[in-house]
């Protein structure tokens, strides 16, 4: 049997893949709510990403994509919480307004570099503006698994893979060395993560209404 890698995988169900220019720029911010259809078009595009990688790689604790992971430069990202029940949250601009000084360092995968895993340190709470279809700001803050998850695709927006954010002299490992170490994915416990944008975490309260209106 031929074995696909996890990166050609992804990049079959259309997701851009590590060295395209589009994740390496900064998104264009969306001007809301006068460019609300096209900011819908975008969701619209990543709840249907999403879905197609669900049917082959569950996510069992969560996930998350960023519109350049589709080839769109767009300020514009979907979480699904690790709770199946949970609403979808959409970040549109978001921006980090605050964090926590106290930080933990987790293995993170990344959709777009899935053929790795990487310890990568960040704050345990975060605080993110972000602007909802019809214009307005919502603040939110995010705490350990989930403000992890959220940050992460932050960092897409930015430009940024996590490997912009591990520390000096140390770099991500094989995917199959990484499955090997036999860790279990629970940030709140302080494991580490099993899978690429699985973390565990809750839901922060603010943006559901965000999510409801952008998927019809």
């Amino acid at each position: 049997m031929i074995q696909v890698r996890p990166s050609e995988q992804m990049r079959g169900l259309g997701v851009v893949q590590n060295g395209a220019p589009v994740l390496a720029e900064p998104a264009r911010a969306f001007d809301l709510s006068a460019e609300r259809e096209t900011a819908e078009q975008v969701i619209e595009q990543l709840f249907s990403a999403m879905e197609r990688i669900g049917q082959v790689h569950p996510f069992a604790k969560g996930m998350g994509i960023a519109a350049p992971q589709i080839a769109i430069g767009r300020a514009a990202a979907v979480v699904q919480p690790p709770d199946p029940g949970a609403p979808a949250i959409v970040l549109l601009n978001p921006r980090i307004t605050d964090r926590s000084s106290d930080e933990d360092e987790q293995y993170e995968g990344c959709l777009s570099f899935f053929d790795v895993r990487g310890l990568v340190p960040r704050p345990l709470r975060i605080t993110v503006e972000t602007t909802t279809l019809e214009g307005q700001l919502v603040t939110t803050t995010y705490e350990r698994g989930l403000a992890r998850l959220v940050h992460h695709e932050i960092d897409h927006l930015d430009g940024l893979l996590y490997t912009a954010r591990m520390r000096t002299g140390v770099a991500p490992i094989p995917v199959e060395q990484y499955r090997q170490t036999g860790l279990i994915c629970s940030c709140q416990a302080s494991a580490q993560v099993d899978a690429a944008d699985q973390y565990q975490g809750h839901e922060a309260r603010g943006l559901s209404e965000t999510g409801k209106g952008a998927r019809r």
